[in-house]
């Protein structure tokens, strides 16, 4: 592993906070050099389509593109397994599914003895804290201060779990909450000669999209066109066809759009006016003056078939969108405070969020699937004072990277059995000729909510090999040079049979190399 140059940060040992790097003229004073602080903001289901750094068709992100502006934006950032819990622990190990052992949200519980970043920075005299959604069923371990949401956490006067193991409530909206916390902690609850590592890792932009009061009428004047494929008819794609995550026929009318109305009875009804039930009187009153009116005028519609379905979309983008008004203006809240400390030049900033997202593309919301929008994830970071880097990096990464990357930054070894590459050499400008070329992916959780089914996959610069598994056997293969929508299943025909069949042996390698006990056999496949 390279190891950093010392005009960039001087690698701590033990519990050094200051560190003096000579110069390389004896003439020169040595100078102090502060070491590395990492603020690593994560959101839940944020999509790269719905950040204007990335996409400038919906809605402006201006904080978020701060830190794009001041560093640099991952052109192809993508994660190992598209779901929240599975997502967060390929992230704080450094390792693929298959080697942490957190494989789904419904069966399994973290193992917090197993190693992860926060615990090795601690070793080298690192303040570490999280704040926010851990949702990996156990408790957090490696840190030196947390307080969590329990599992996927409410957005009105929610619920925290402290490290005594208290369940406290406050009141607010959850993002400003956890963010309010973030800072505190920054600012009166850390030793300030030592070096932070601070997770701020929030519940929004998850299901089901409840904004804010003070947002509730952004985006009312906007009308969105319907993806291209928003009507797909998965022609060549089973798997695609046998989803429950259809905006048409799987988005609840009033868990997900809130067309609350005492006659009107859905699947998720209860579970929504749970949520809402923990609204305080002005709260409550404020959302039912917004809505009200909305309800109303939706039923008398009395809307149909594809009028209802983009009746559905329209609802969903502004809802979406406003849960993320809420996400950048605290993200703004914290930039401009770690600037107003002084913080700013020698602190990592990350921005990223567990996995991308359906904003209508083949007709759905959610996540889950191998394909492009939700395989790929938002991922930013404001580089501190030593790195000249701006712009694009457009080598591939993958969310496993992020744990070997503080590690380096902070002058930690990498243990060898961290399955991602450090970013590293990518911030500090180089194209490395042995970085990978193929990406693996695999995705469990089956049967369970939105019944996505299991399958594992590689994906390149240019094409994209999927074999649906265990009451399937189904393969798909997609150029995403020609077909980036992913609508076209080229598997089986003849002129693709070679590239085929080096992405086989690709994706039996990445198997091998992480050990999945579950691979693709050779000898199977000739039956």
């Amino acid at each position: 592993m390279e190891k950093l140059q010392p005009n960039l940060f001087f690698p701590l040992a033990g519990v050094a906070a200051v560190a003096s790097l000579a110069s390389c003229s004896n003439k020169q004073k040595p100078v102090e050099q502060k070491p590395l602080n990492i603020v690593y903001i994560m959101t839940d289901d944020h999509t790269a389509q719905m950040m204007s750094c990335y996409d400038t068709r919906y809605m402006e992100t201006p904080n978020l593109d701060r830190i794009a502006a001041d560093g640099v934006r991952f052109t192809q950032s993508f994660v190992a397994n598209s779901l929240s819990g599975p997502s967060r622990a390929c992230m704080i190990t450094g390792k693929h599914s298959c080697a942490n052992k957190f494989y789904d949200n419904t069966t399994c519980v973290f193992d917090s003895s197993q190693q992860t970043f926060p615990k090795l920075l601690q070793k080298i005299g690192y303040q570490t804290a999280l704040v926010g959604k851990w949702h990996l069923e156990s408790l957090p371990s490696g840190f030196d201060y947390w307080q969590i949401v329990p599992g996927q956490g409410d957005y009105y006067n929610p619920d925290f779990i402290t490290q005594n193991n208290d369940t406290i409530q406050k009141h607010g909206y959850i993002t400003n909450l956890i963010t309010d916390d973030a800072i505190d902690w920054i600012e009166n609850k850390r030793n300030p000669e030592k070096p932070f590592c601070l997770l701020i890792h929030h519940k929004a932009i998850h299901r089901n999209w409840l904004a804010d009061t003070c947002n509730l009428a952004l985006y009312e004047d906007k009308t969105f066109p319907l993806p291209d494929n928003f009507f797909d008819d998965y022609e060549g794609r089973p798997a695609a066809a046998a989803q429950e995550m259809s905006i048409m026929k799987d988005m609840d009318m009033i868990y997900d759009l809130k067309m609350l109305r005492s006659d009107k009875k859905t699947r998720l009804k209860s579970l929504y006016e749970k949520y809402i039930g923990r609204m305080d009187e002005a709260q409550r009153a404020a959302w039912d003056k917004f809505y009200t009116p909305i309800i109303d005028d939706f039923y008398k519609q009395n809307l149909q078939g594809k009028e209802l379905a983009n009746w559905k979309f329209q609802r969903y983008m502004r809802d979406y969108m406003k849960t993320v008004k809420s996400l950048d203006d605290n993200v703004g809240r914290v930039l401009d405070y770690l600037k107003e400390k002084g913080l700013l030049d020698n602190t990592l900033v990350v921005y990223t969020s567990d996995q991308g997202f359906y904003m209508g593309e083949h007709g759905w919301f959610d996540k889950r699937f191998m394909y492009e929008e939700s395989m790929r994830t938002p991922l930013i970071m404001r580089l501190p004072k030593g790195f000249d880097r701006r712009g694009d990096i457009t080598e591939m990464v993958q969310n496993i990277d992020y744990a070997p990357t503080f590690l380096e930054l902070a002058g930690a070894e990498i243990p060898s059995d961290i399955q991602g590459v450090s970013l590293v050499p990518l911030l500090k400008g180089e194209h490395p000729k042995d970085w990978r070329k193929a990406l693996y992916y695999h995705f469990y959780e089956y049967p369970a909510e939105h019944m996505v089914k299991r399958h594992y996959g590689v994906r390149t610069d240019r094409y994209k090999l999927i074999h649906f598994y265990n009451d399937i056997n189904w393969w798909e293969l997609y150029d995403l040079q020609a077909d980036p929508s992913e609508m076209h299943n080229l598997y089986g025909q003849p002129e693709y049979e070679p590239v085929v069949k080096e992405l086989k042996e690709e994706m039996l390698k990445l198997q091998e190399q992480y050990n999945d006990p579950v691979r693709f056999s050779p000898e199977r496949d000739k039956e």
